[in-house]
Order: C-alpha cells, then sequence, then structure tokens
C-alpha cells in the first residue's frame, strides 16, 4: 500500500516560492515531487511505510524551515543595507 502526503506552502510572492523550491530540489531526489502554484509551493510525498513516510516528511520540512530561515535573514540583511 502507497502512503500520500501533500503539502502546501503559502509565501509572499512566485519569487519566494520559487526560490525555497529550487534550494531544496537537490535533496528531493525520487521521494518528494514538488511544483509551484504563483506564490504556494506544493509538496508531495509517497512511501511504502509510515515510518519512511515520517523520516521524508520531518527531513523536509526541517531543510524547508532552513531554506526559509535563510530567505527571511538575507532580505533582512539586504534591507539594512539600503
Amino acid at each position: 500500500m502507497k502512503l500520500h502526503c501533500r503539502f502546501i506552502f503559502q509565501y509572499s510572492s512566485p519569487a519566494t516560492a520559487e526560490k525555497i523550491r529550487d534550494s531544496l530540489e537537490v535533496d528531493n531526489y525520487r521521494f518528494i515531487q514538488t511544483k509551484l502554484d504563483n506564490d504556494k509551493l506544493i509538496a508531495e510525498i509517497e512511501s511504502d511505510s509510515l515510518m519512511s513516510l515520517l523520516h521524508t516528511t520531518e527531513d523536509y520540512l526541517s531543510c524547508l524551515s532552513t531554506a526559509e530561515n535563510m530567505i527571511a535573514q538575507t532580505k533582512k540583511n539586504l534591507s539594512e543595507d539600503r
């Protein structure tokens, strides 16, 4: 039996959603499929076991949080330089 999980993350702009997606794409391999819908990042995970789904989800959300924090810090630094 296949298990499926879908996350939809909404950002302030399509460019931000794209930056987040691009920064995570290298780690997704074949475990996570992502697509953009305007300012939304849609991530879909499929697994054969619940534990595998949970581990993949936990890893993805951790990487997502890091990417979001990096973009937020970069925006803050750029606005302080002005």
